[in-house]
């Protein structure tokens, strides 16, 4: 009897398990037909067949968002574009697949094309006033190329920062003003810069309204689940005033450590009552408590906020017009930064910028030049479905800490985001870096001072040969000097002429490597035998503007090589072969100077190998009567700068002067014949934010200068003036820096005996 209920329980359950299988399984396919004539209608287009129902992981959230921070939440989720299903072309490009590496051989430049032309009503297509700051920075650099075919990549004269349909700079028929591009290729090596995309209600990221095909798109708010890694570049939300070049400067003044603000974290700002975004700010009041948590919120914003408002916003509102937005940032330790409608927002910058340390509130958003800096040092993070938990994460943060975190949002903003041209700069830096044979700066170089767009990576293949890493790795400079004399007057050489007297005073200095003597004189060059001779010292000398170059070594003859053929000052700063020692001795050929104040000034560098060191100074000031910059060489109880014309500098900065500064400003020196000192002096200054060093001269020392000099034109700080403020206007800002400090020899002018002291000569004469 048991036997047979076995029997019959295992053949009832058979049979549940087959009208599962196959009845069941049908029924839930179609009732009305079989499956392999649903199968067969999905391919032409019906409805799909079960499996490919399945959702891709492409299409789900990623759990893990930047640096291993939970991500995902509604009104994060909502932003990523899940509504659009249409997947462009090149959303799987890698830079491998969709640019072509061969157009970047050669050099990496950027072409721009020409705006379009006028439409029949005589209109061009409007262009916002970022992108045409955009454009203008492009146009002023090296970077740029008006020829196509040198192009490595392709900027649109078109303007596309801003795609939400509803704006007033959107721009209407892109596909087909793209078709038109004769270089568009399917946006191969091409590059979009965007800040907004999508518009009300969903705010998608991926709605363009084109299809950017194989372009990279430089975008801001880009989500894990939309960026192509390794190939589009994430960059900052920024404002209708931002500024095309340099900008104000961090607003850190002094590292007074520990860091006492008011407020321990704040935010002011917009709140959604409804739709995308709404869900954190909605709940910032749960934080506020008007003491060290200040965060505040108005629906006052929106045509229609008074038809949508719910009952907390007038007690918001009230709350909201207490406290000053500026006051707010720069008393605060920490900024929130919520996300708004899009994953972005203007709080990030502004944050940065104020050195208060942003806390991050935007699930899924991939930061700004996420692939080069390294967050961590600079930001923390929260996650929106965690709010509550903001005020514990900020309050377990360490002094210390906090400390570097500020001193690192200061190093960032200075760098990479404090104006277009930096952002436009360094998205440009990131793409070549990714080319197969350039060099990959380190991550130490994209995130200390004075950063990637600085280093240039082609000038030497370690970070021991730039003067600014020298002292952050614990390494000294290579020992010695190599001493470049410029000569623009070539009075008649002889024993008594300063430049011979000049040659045999370096000549006896224990740390010279080598003198170069570039001669731009109008008079023809000396004679070899009118030289002083120097020795176990070699002595090469460059005729500029000329086709003569004598090398003349330890015994060595003469040799020629052509040069160029129209002589410029700027060639004084030329990285010469010649010069293979860290350390450059500038001079100018009526420079007064004996050996101990040559070897004291090098023992000096050798401490500073970053800054100019030197003799001569000047200083810069604002003159408010002409609402200009000024330039004095008065004596005064500030410089700022030291002239090159007696001065040491590391041989990088020759380097950085021919190849990155501004086409503009080598201009403006060729064209005056003047102010290359001044530039130089700028140019180091924008590099490491310090000021030069002034050494001690003899008593008796005064800036002399010949009959001939071009230095004593009446009209000659006029010009110096005029240049001084091209330069500020091209660099964006004032890099020059006021210092009182003066080096001066250890026991100079103690009433010892002169036998016991080191530099004897600089106290002996003149006394």
């Amino acid at each position: 009897m048991q036997a047979k209920k076995r029997y019959i329980l295992v053949f009832v359950s058979c049979a549940f398990l087959a009208y599962a299988y196959f009845g069941g399984y049908r029924l839930k396919v179609s009732p009305l037909r079989p499956r392999r004539a649903q199968h067969e209608s999905a391919k032409d287009g019906g409805v799909q067949p079960p499996y490919e129902q399945l959702p891709s992981f492409l299409d789900r959230a990623d759990p893990l968002g930047p640096l291993g921070n939970l991500n995902g939440s509604a009104g994060a989720l909502g932003a990523l574009g899940h509504n659009d299903s249409r997947r462009s072309r090149g959303s799987e490009c890698r830079m491998e697949t969709c640019f072509d590496f061969t157009r970047c051989y050669e050099q990496f430049l950027v072409y721009v094309y020409p705006p379009e032309p006028l439409n029949s009503l005589g209109a061009a297509p409007p262009t916002s006033a970022n992108y045409q700051k955009i454009l203008t920075a492009i146009q002023e650099s090296r970077y740029h190329t008006s020829d196509p075919s040198a192009a490595c990549l392709f900027v649109l004269g078109m303007d596309t920062l801003d795609r939400d349909s509803l704006s007033e700079d959107y721009v209407r028929n892109v596909p087909s003003r793209l078709a038109r591009l004769p270089h568009w290729n399917n946006g191969r090596n091409h590059i979009i810069f965007n800040l907004y995309s999508g518009t009300w209600p969903d705010y998608a990221e991926n709605s363009l309204g084109f299809d950017a095909g194989h372009a990279i798109l430089a975008k801001a708010s880009m989500s894990v689940l939309q960026v192509r890694h390794g190939f589009d570049v994430s960059i900052p939300l920024f404002h209708k005033q931002f500024p095309l070049r340099a900008g104000a400067t961090g607003s850190v003044q002094s590292n007074n450590f520990p860091a006492n603000k008011k407020y321990l974290l704040a935010f002011k700002g917009k709140r959604y009552v409804h739709g995308i975004g709404s869900e954190t700010r909605n709940s910032l009041f749960h934080l506020h408590n008007g003491r060290d948590m200040v965060l505040v919120t108005t629906c006052r914003h929106g045509k229609s906020w008074r038809e949508l408002q719910d009952n907390r916003c007038d007690e918001d509102n009230r709350e909201y017009d207490r406290y000053d937005y500026e006051t707010l940032l720069q008393n605060s330790t920490f900024c929130l930064v919520p996300r708004g409608r899009r994953l972005g927002s203007f709080r990030f910058l502004e944050a940065l910028q104020a050195g208060c340390i942003p806390v991050l509130l935007s699930n899924a958003w991939v930061l700004p030049f996420e692939s080069k800096i390294d967050w961590k040092q600079a930001a923390i993070w929260a996650d929106e479905r965690l709010l509550l938990q903001v005020p514990d994460i900020v309050r377990s943060i360490s002094a210390e800490r906090i400390f570097a975190l500020r001193q690192q949002t200061q190093v960032l903003w200075e760098r990479y985001f404090g104006s277009i041209e930096k952002i436009v700069f360094t998205t440009f830096e990131i793409i070549r870096e990714r080319l197969p044979d350039y060099p990959v700066r380190s991550s130490l170089v994209w995130n200390s001072s004075p950063g990637a767009l600085l280093t240039l990576p082609t000038f030497a293949d370690s970070s021991r040969f730039m003067p600014f890493m020298l002292n952050s790795m614990g390494a000294e400079p290579r020992h010695n000097y190599t001493a470049v004399i410029y000569v623009q007057i070539g009075a008649a050489m002889g024993p008594n002429a300063a430049l011979y007297k000049l040659v045999k005073t370096i000549t006896k200095s224990q740390f010279v490597d080598r003198i170069l003597v570039l001669w731009a004189a109008e008079r023809p060059l000396p004679l070899k035998k009118r030289w002083p001779p120097t020795y176990h010292i070699p002595l090469h000398v460059v005729a500029l503007g000329g086709n003569t170059r004598i090398g003349a070594g330890a015994g060595a003859g003469p040799t020629g090589q052509t040069t160029e053929e129209r002589p410029s000052i700027s060639q004084r700063f030329v990285p010469y072969d010649e010069i293979q020692t860290d350390a450059v001795l500038s001079l100018d050929e009526d420079a007064i100077l004996n050996t101990d104040e040559l070897d004291f000034a090098y023992t000096v560098w050798r401490d500073f190998p970053e800054r100019i060191v030197g003799y001569p100074a000047r200083a810069h000031f604002w003159d408010d009567s002409k609402n200009a910059w000024g330039y004095t060489s008065k004596w005064t109880n500030y410089y700022s700068i030291v002239l090159t014309g007696a001065a040491f500098y590391h041989r990088y900065y020759n380097y950085l002067y021919t190849n990155w500064l501004s086409l503009l400003l080598l201009k403006t020196v060729q064209q005056s014949s003047n102010c290359e000192d001044i530039l130089m002096n700028l140019l180091v200054s924008h590099v490491t934010r310090k000021p030069p060093i002034k050494v001690t001269q003899r008593k008796g020392y005064k800036d002399r200068e010949t009959g001939r000099s071009p230095w004593n034109d009446p009209d000659h700080f006029i010009q110096r003036q005029s240049c001084l403020n091209t330069f500020a206007a091209v660099f964006g800002y004032m890099p020059l820096i006021r210092s009182n400090l003066r080096m001066d020899p250890m026991l100079y002018r103690d009433p010892v005996s002169n036998l016991r002291k080191k530099y004897r000569q600089i106290e002996l004469v003149g006394s």
